[in-house]
């Protein structure tokens, strides 16, 4: 049977080698540490989704889907690859959520780790690719292609502990590396390239702790740092991503070095602005960057006796391919070894049927020649998108990552290759006069300008965190504005869901409008002063104010006036 696996693909998409430096733990930590995000993301659309895409919502799941039908045909199963297609009622949208969150506590207990990532993939995906304007987060797709890959790195079995005698394989550690690397490498790309003359003039960090999507109040005490430590940071970050990354190609003791570094970037990112679970999922790819011979120090000693035992084997040689293909059952006992005695006793070839040996050998060649062929592919387009981004225009072959782009486990990345220098919000309001206006009060973005900004990532508030992209753009470009103005004339439930408290709990106002606000961080002084986190100047109408007529149709009360470009 070996014939069916050449040795090359053994060597590429079959268990890695036993003995050190062992890639047991990395392993270990890295699919909890997935499982928890998993979690996370789960946790957080659970109280959202239906808001976000129920049937009468800001964006629903089954219009959507109805006119990709339209659109597509048969293909819309390839290019919306979701179980929503079965059913996109409310009852649906939970159960994704919930089904979701079993999976990823079972994958961080460790049961059955390949079928929960399974799960967890398709549960995920069947959001993302339903959820329109909600799921357009370069995060998103970094959660797939780590849980697509993390498949096949992952142990098989339904208990696998420690899984010493299947140590991951070559491919699958390099993609999820590889993974890592693009997501810095592409980055630093597109900062130092990609137009924002603030991050060659080393200004970017300037304004960049108040003007992100969901700030800190740890991010308010960065901000009044001086600009010498904003230039420092800027010009950190280009170093790390554009130079330090490479070390993952080098020797160990270059890639913990790297880990160490890009450990404390991202634990001051996180510390600093609220980026969900994205900046959590760059650390635990992290950890790939080790390995047990480092991990090992910090086990308790009574732990990972399988991991010290596998550290102290010797690295097993390629086993090599029989000149002459013997049938074992043609020898009489005394011609075969001892030790080929010892490994297969009688009960092995009387008790278990040759077919169902030949059936499991088949079964073992074809599921490695499947994991071959998706780790190749994969690994194919990641580099490409590499390549596109060092030599952009040379001529690549498109195929291989257009075929992947639904599944968003090929993705390119970007992150703030531009910045941006005004902090805008949009507020909705309610009232029953025309006169006095009580503003709907949000759960995470900031509002209240004594309120200070908090810590909740890897928690993704995506309805606060869309207000914050819409702001940057017109109401035209974002419908589900003015569809939430309609919402909440209606005081539906579901959309007062993702506000902190209804200001109109026995009756929904007479007029909704949503209003624009431009926002800034105070200074020290100021905030000692006056106790302030913020300040903030109305700018106007956001989106088109309206009221319910007597008819039950909705009417426009006020346009709003032309407002001041984007940044």
């Amino acid at each position: 049977m070996n014939s069916w696996k050449p040795r090359f693909l053994r060597w590429f998409a079959g268990p890695g080698p036993a003995g050190p430096p062992g890639y047991l733990l990395p392993r270990w930590l890295f699919l909890r540490a997935l499982g928890v995000i998993y979690f996370s993301a789960f946790y957080s659309l659970a109280f959202q989704i239906r808001g976000l895409l129920g049937p009468e919502e800001l964006l629903p799941a089954r219009i959507y889907l109805e006119q990709v039908a339209q659109m597509l045909g048969f293909a819309r199963y390839w290019f919306a690859p979701t179980l929503l297609w079965l059913d996109s009622s409310d009852r649906a949208l939970v159960a994704l959520c919930w089904i979701g969150m079993a999976a990823s506590v079972l994958l961080v207990l460790n049961l059955w780790p390949r079928g929960m990532l399974l799960i967890c993939f398709v549960m995920f995906l069947s959001f993302v690719s339903a959820a329109q304007d909600f799921s357009g987060y370069q995060s998103d797709g970094m959660l797939l292609a780590a849980s697509f890959v993390g498949f096949f790195f992952a142990p098989g079995g339904l208990r696998p502990r420690w899984a010493a005698k299947t140590p991951p394989s070559r491919a699958s550690l390099w993609l999820l590396r590889m993974l890592w690397f693009s997501i810095y490498f592409e980055s630093g790309i597109a900062k130092y390239f990609g137009g924002d003359p603030s991050w060659r003039d080393l200004t970017a960090m300037d304004q960049y702790y108040q003007n992100g999507p969901l700030p800190t109040w740890i991010g308010w005490y960065a901000q009044q740092l001086p600009h010498g430590f904003h230039a420092f940071t800027a010009l950190l970050t280009l170093a790390v991503e554009l130079a330090l990354v490479w070390m993952v190609f080098l020797p160990r003791r270059f890639r913990i070095t790297c880990f160490l570094v890009v450990t404390a970037l991202q634990i001051g990112i996180i510390l600093t602005a609220n980026y969900a679970f994205l900046n959590y999922l760059v650390l635990s790819l992290g950890f790939l960057l080790l390995d047990d011979r480092f991990l090992v120090k910090f086990l308790p000693a009574g732990w990972g006796s399988a991991v010290r035992e596998n550290l102290q084997a010797m690295p097993q040689p390629e086993p090599q391919e029989p000149l002459v293909e013997l049938d074992p059952h043609s020898l009489s006992p005394a011609d075969l070894p001892l030790e080929e005695i010892a490994a297969a006793p009688e009960e092995e070839s009387s008790a278990v049927p040759e077919w169902k040996l030949a059936l499991r050998d088949v079964s073992s060649a074809a599921a490695l020649w499947l994991s071959g062929f998706f780790l190749t592919w994969l690994f194919c387009a990641s580099g490409f998108q590499i390549l596109a981004h060092v030599f952009p225009g040379i001529p690549l072959p498109e195929k291989p990552v257009a075929l992947l782009e639904p599944f968003r486990i090929a993705d390119s990345y970007g992150l703030f290759g531009r910045m941006t220098w005004k902090r805008y919000e949009i507020e909705f309001k309610g009232s029953n006069d025309g006169l006095h206006w009580t503003p709907y009060p949000f759960r995470n973005k900031p509002q209240d300008t004594a309120a200070a900004p908090r810590i909740y990532a890897p928690y993704q508030p995506r309805f606060d965190w869309n207000l914050w992209f819409a702001s940057l753009d017109t109401w035209r470009d974002n419908p589900w504005v003015l569809r939430a103005e309609e919402l909440l004339l209606l005081n539906d439930r579901d959309v007062l869901a993702l506000f902190a408290a209804n200001p109109f709990p026995q009756s929904p106002p007479k007029q909704v409008r949503a209003v624009l606000w431009r926002y800034w961080f105070t200074d020290l002084a100021s905030k000692h002063a006056t106790r302030q986190w913020w300040r903030r100047k109305y700018l106007g109408l956001y989106a088109p104010a309206i009221e319910r007529g007597a008819d039950g149709k909705f009417v426009v009360e006020a346009w709003p006036d032309a407002l001041p470009p984007p940044p």
